[in-house]
């Protein structure tokens, strides 16, 4: 098949690298076609071995980057066109160099081992590089329900992002020339990652240590666009007119009293310190519901022209008691880049607004509950779900009860809502806690610890409710050993690539490996 590919146009092999792509982004949200995620990502080695060198190699997994990532992210054009466009083409780069390494690769014997591998780098890199990284796309995040992803609680993401990369290059090794030797092979390997899954399935949940009543609200946005939240205060006057309804029902007997209730990312789009119609607002809402509310906010500062995304814990007697700053902030989302260079050549980017400033400190917040217990809430809003430190961060400085804020009514529409939902899925299962997603309009809803949904609600629309959670404690190996994991397969991989090209220099020009 390789020698086939190999003597075609290139062109026949960009097509393909392409449609390769594309197959993988129809893997994930709102497609859900899991099975493809391991066909696309073997074609496109497929392809990568035809290559007669290295710069093809990467040119065809340049090629593979616009068809996955022209299709995957296509949901940031509801912001700016030419955002996607530049998404795109700077994330392609990554898939470029992932082409090169598979190529470099292949000139050894053990090839689909370091393949796989690469595919690991590549996501390393790319979660942090440059401007702190895009790392949504990653190849975990499409089996969140397929049993493989039990490995979750022991490996992290970066340990299933590896075994997905392992099985597809097992079957583009045996289709590269099957054999019997390498039927057994393949089928050792997907014994094993069986194995791995079974042990990861028999992982515990946290200890539980008491539970805790909780009321969510959603208070519904216009949505589509950058203006997805609406004009100024209308976001707080949703969220105050559904707090309203909450404790309605709550006061006729209909839902229990909680113990504080949680509202999302930008349930203010202005600072209630600064803003006296906001503040109004909020104490209008901390007042109505009469326990300590979560809620997120945009603050004014720390300087100039800069703001922050923050979650306060505010008490209905005292005000705010502590926060939480968002520390994964979006680049040309929530901060531009290069600001002073880049805003003058592209004006466009001023719908981004103020600067802003990312946290520094753990989303695990200490609070005490109106009947004097203690508690420690998780806390990630929105973009910190896909930095592996920082949700790993809540659970290690003590969270007990994990909460997501967030506010995607800018993506309502798109497949951005649903990909993100399948993030924090990954992310409870990885942790083995249940996790209450509270938005501004969708999807709010609550995930079990083993990744499934107990409930989603309407997007859109206002909505709220009460349920209890489980306080706990404890850690997966995932949460503990997550980060060395992901660094030991990086180190082992390039130590292996080093190896490769050493070999297919003292092999000579096409001796390295006859056959891939």
């Amino acid at each position: 098949m390789v020698e086939w590919l190999a003597a075609r146009h290139w062109g026949l092999r960009t097509g393909v690298a392409i449609v390769a792509g594309v197959l993988t982004a129809l893997a994930f949200e709102p497609f859900g076609w899991w099975p493809l995620l391991f066909v696309g990502v073997a074609t496109l080695s497929v392809s990568v071995l035809a290559a007669r060198r290295i710069r093809g190699a990467i040119g065809l997994g340049y090629a593979y980057g616009l068809g996955f990532m022209g299709l995957g992210v296509n949901w940031m054009q509801a912001i700016l066109p030419e955002a996607m466009v530049g998404l795109v083409l700077v994330m392609s780069i990554w898939y470029g160099l992932l082409g090169g390494l598979v190529k470099v690769a292949s000139r050894t014997p053990w090839w689909p081992l370091l393949a796989a591998g690469s595919w690991v780098t590549v996501e390393f890199c790319y979660s942090r590089f440059p401007f702190n990284g895009f790392g949504w796309m990653r190849l975990a995040y499409a089996v969140v329900d397929v049993p493989l992803a039990s490995v979750l609680p022991l490996t992290g993401i970066a340990g299933l992002s590896f075994l997905v990369a392992l099985i597809s290059q097992g079957i583009a090794w045996l289709a590269t020339g099957a054999s019997g030797r390498r039927v057994i092979v393949a089928g050792g390997v997907l014994v094993a990652a069986a194995a791995l899954a079974a042990a990861g399935a028999l992982v515990p949940v946290g200890t539980q240590t008491g539970s805790v009543t909780v009321g969510y609200v959603q208070g519904g946005a216009p949505g589509g666009g950058i203006y997805g939240i609406g004009s100024a205060r209308t976001t707080t006057r949703n969220h105050l007119a559904e707090t309203e309804r909450l404790e309605a029902r709550i006061a006729s007997g209909e839902l229990p009293q909680p113990d504080f209730v949680v509202l999302p990312e930008n349930t203010t789009d202005l600072d209630p310190a600064k803003d006296a119609e906001t503040g109004r607002m909020v104490d209008a809402m901390s007042s109505t519901l009469g326990v300590p509310m979560l809620f997120g906010t945009i603050l004014d500062g720390p300087g100039a022209d800069e703001r922050q995304t923050a979650s306060l814990w505010w008490d209905p007697a005292k005000g705010e008691v502590a926060r939480y700053v968002k520390r994964g902030i979006v680049p040309f989302g929530e901060f531009v880049p290069l600001r002073s260079i880049l805003l003058p050549l592209i004006p466009e980017l001023a719908y981004v607004g103020a600067q802003s400033v990312a946290g520094t400190e753990p989303g695990a917040m200490p609070v005490t509950l109106p009947d004097g217990r203690h508690l420690t809430l998780g806390v990630l809003v929105c973009y910190d779900l896909v930095y592996d430190d920082i949700v790993r961060d809540t659970v290690t400085n003590g969270g007990q009860v994990m909460l997501v804020q967030s506010s995607n009514a800018m993506f309502l529409g798109t497949g951005q809502i649903e990909q993100q939902f399948a993030i924090t899925r990954a992310r409870a299962l990885e942790l083995r806690r249940e996790v209450l997603v509270v938005t501004t309009s969708g999807v709010s809803g609550l995930i079990e610890a083993d990744g499934s949904v107990r409930f989603t609600l309407p997007d859109h629309v206002g909505a709220s409710g009460v349920v209890s959670l489980p306080e706990r404690s404890g850690l997966t190996p995932a949460a503990s050993w997550g980060g060395a994991i992901e660094l030991g397969l990086v180190v082992l991989t390039l130590v292996g690539l080093v190896a490769a090209a050493i070999w297919g220099t003292m092999a000579g020009p096409g001796k390295g490996r006859r056959h891939p």
